[in-house]
């Protein structure tokens, strides 16, 4: 059974739809009771949302979207919801599935055929592990005619379902279909920025959770503040130095869905990634690490697509390379420290290999 959500007090203990109020609207259906926003009426009040997806980000994307007053219907893979009623009638379908279900979601997609002026936004982070896509490359490629909206920030979901403030960037190439999602986005606790760069957009947020894992491992090590100041400074060079040679503007990793998701992601053991890492420096296995979280941690495998990407590329990745024999358990966290720290010296700027 698709869900269809209804608003709920921001001061919720989370953002999970009113099971009262899915009890009782019919399958399929919208629903009609708006929420009350305190942000500005926009053109877009009163949007069909379609959300995919009912982990955490998913959950906090249609809170969020209640929240700002639209009719919001949520799927749900694991309860076997029906995907044709849920999405029927949308103006914006909102991917927030992990990345190993995107393909699959497309093509599932495709076969129900949507209207052109269908927006859909990617709120996924990670890189195909066989194509070695974005999410949103795999959308475009999917729907040529549609516009693909990629969402992402430093936003961090347990934070926005307490309903404390955050920001977003809404990225796409065509500026009108970024402008109506960040209406749509748009309340008192979630300002939304738009820009024309959805592929650094992505990147930024992809790139940023392998850069978690090391910086996990730093903090697990105790290596103190200065270590993982110079972590955080030369790894985003080195996301620099990937966004923009695979197309993204150097720009758009000085912003929100760039340092600032990194900062985020990087600071807070509300990030998964960042336990990972944390946890493989206390000297827990990978998977038990995995199996202790709640939820996916992109980096693992965006670190391997990742790599190889960089080989195909030509691309020094000397940070993530060492992240990737990390999670590959082929030398321990203690190993990679001293491989980054013994390398070759250079100026910093001259060369950015590292």
């Amino acid at each position: 059974m698709a869900h269809p959500t209804t608003p709920h007090h921001p001061n919720a203990e989370n953002s999970s739809v009113s099971a009262d109020a899915t009890r009782h609207l019919a399958e399929g259906e919208w629903s009609t009771k708006a929420a009350q926003s305190t942000h500005p009426v926009h053109e877009s009040q009163g949007a069909r949302v379609a959300v995919l997806g009912t982990g955490a980000w998913g959950t906090a994307l249609a809170s969020l979207t209640t929240k700002a007053g639209h009719q919001v219907q949520t799927w749900s893979h694991r309860q076997g919801d029906n995907l044709a009623k849920a999405i029927a009638g949308a103006d914006v379908i909102v991917v927030a599935i992990a990345m190993k279900g995107v393909e699959e979601m497309a093509e599932r997609l495709k076969a129900i055929s949507l209207p052109r002026a269908v927006i859909l936004v990617t709120a996924t982070k990670g890189l195909e592990s066989k194509s070695l896509k974005t999410p949103s490359q795999v959308w475009q490629a999917a729907f040529p005619q549609h516009s693909v909206v990629v969402l992402s920030g430093p936003n961090l979901s347990k934070e926005i379902e307490q309903g404390l403030p955050a920001a977003t960037v809404a990225a796409c190439e065509h500026e009108a279909a970024a402008e109506r999602v960040q209406t749509i986005f748009a309340s008192d606790v979630f300002r939304v920025y738009t820009n024309t760069d959805p592929l650094g957009t992505e990147l930024g947020g992809t790139l940023k959770n392998v850069i978690a894992i090391a910086v996990g491992v730093c903090d697990g090590l105790n290596l103190g503040t200065n270590a993982k100041s110079a972590l955080i400074t030369r790894a985003l060079a080195e996301v620099i130095r990937i966004g923009s040679h695979l197309g993204g503007q150097p720009e758009t990793f000085f912003g929100l869905s760039g340092l600032g998701d990194m900062l985020a992601t990087c600071s807070s053991s509300l990030s998964r990634n960042y336990r990972v890492g944390y946890g493989l420096a206390q000297g827990k296995t990978l998977d038990t690490i995995l199996d202790e979280l709640q939820g996916t941690a992109e980096g693992v495998n965006t670190a391997n697509a990742l790599v190889q990407l960089a080989s195909r590329e030509k691309i020094p990745v000397p940070i993530s390379q060492e992240v990737y024999h990390l999670l590959s358990g082929r030398i321990t966290p203690q190993q990679a420290v001293e491989a980054l720290m013994e390398r070759n010296l250079k100026p910093e700027v001259e060369d950015d290999s590292l």
